[in-house]
């Protein structure tokens, strides 16, 4: 029998967030929502979004944080949503994906549909909401490909993660306890760990401990063989004298750009520095990292974070939810057409 011949791609009325022009901070800016005619390409799908999630690095480009971000655009990079157009076999799957070019450098997923390439979708968790699956995006997606980048924790190692209450330093834990690791977390203040794990996450606080001779001590003057550091330069020596021998840095973020190091440490450590930048990942290529985790998903080893029904908002409150995650909101911040 000859393969049934592909419909052609149907077009939808789709409602976007507009950004037209770069704003000054959070509170200056003015989406507006536009209504726009959308179909898919050959090699795309077609999806109507269930719920869109919110990344501080939506409204960094939306301040002018990130020269390369384009006006006018739709923000967004997380999704998740139904199928409802593409390549035979697809059509009404339930997806959720991300990306490091959507709603940066081409329209993103900050509206009611979306069109994207077929091999950046993966197959929703049946166990996930859609706004738990529209959340798990650029955090594991950054966890996961730092690790991929340094190696991936193995069962007995010992992973210090900097920033261990931050969503990233939440998905690390939960990525390198799902592979065995031992996690020590670090954070600010006096706290305990908030999120998921597959073990006991043991947590310094750096306000009043010295975290690497800490780190020492539980490890029996070993050092950490990963340090997972989120927030960059003011835990940056800690991070440095936290190393075991032929460990290795993986560093996501900065807050001043430079800091002072210590070659000879560093090649007598024989040391690794890895740096990730998941703004430089394809749709395709982010689908490829999700796809790695996705077992971790079905498994339970891996759970989504929490959404409080308080930190979704509807399309036309955009601003409003661009306004919360610049108040470095603690949330999962949803947005839900």
């Amino acid at each position: 029998m000859s393969p049934k011949p592909e419909l052609p791609p149907i077009a939808v009325e789709a409602r976007c967030v507009r950004l037209n022009a770069k704003a000054a901070d959070a509170a200056s800016l003015s989406p507006v929502i536009e209504r726009r005619t959308l179909s898919r390409r050959d090699n795309e799908v077609l999806i109507e979004i269930k719920a869109a999630a919110v990344n501080p690095s939506d409204v960094k480009a939306a301040t002018g944080l990130m020269a390369y971000a384009v006006f006018p655009r739709t923000p967004g990079r997380d999704y998740a949503g139904v199928v409802i157009d593409g390549p035979e076999g697809t059509i009404g799957r339930e997806v959720f994906g991300s990306s490091g070019d959507l709603g940066i450098r081409r329209d993103g997923t900050h509206a009611t549909h979306l069109a994207v390439e077929a091999g950046a979708v993966v197959e929703k968790p049946k166990t996930v909401s859609w706004e738990e699956a529209a959340g798990i995006g650029v955090p594991f997606v950054t966890a996961m490909e730092g690790f991929r980048r340094a190696g991936i924790p193995n069962a007995g190692e010992t992973v210090l993660i900097m920033g261990v209450n931050g969503k990233v330093g939440q998905a690390a834990t939960q990525i390198a306890t799902w592979h065995g690791a031992r996690v020590i977390g670090v954070v600010r203040k006096n706290e305990a760990y908030e999120g998921h794990a597959n073990a006991t996450i043991e947590v310094i606080d750096a306000s009043a401990t010295d975290v690497a001779a800490r780190v020492r001590e539980l490890t029996d003057g070993k050092g950490a063989a990963i340090v997972f550091n989120t927030v960059g330069d003011p835990y940056f020596q800690a991070a440095h004298k936290s190393l075991a021998l032929r460990g290795r840095q993986i560093l996501i973020a900065a807050v001043n750009p430079v800091v002072p190091f210590n070659i000879l440490e560093f090649y007598r450590g024989q040391h690794t520095y890895v740096g990730v930048d998941t703004l430089a990942l394809s749709s395709v290529a982010t689908g490829d990292v999700l796809r790695e985790l996705a077992p971790g998903f079905a498994s339970g080893h891996l759970k989504p974070f929490s959404i409080n029904s308080t930190a979704i908002y509807p399309l036309e409150d955009a601003g409003r939810a661009y306004l919360a995650v610049a108040g470095s909101s603690r949330d999962r911040v949803i947005l839900r057409p």
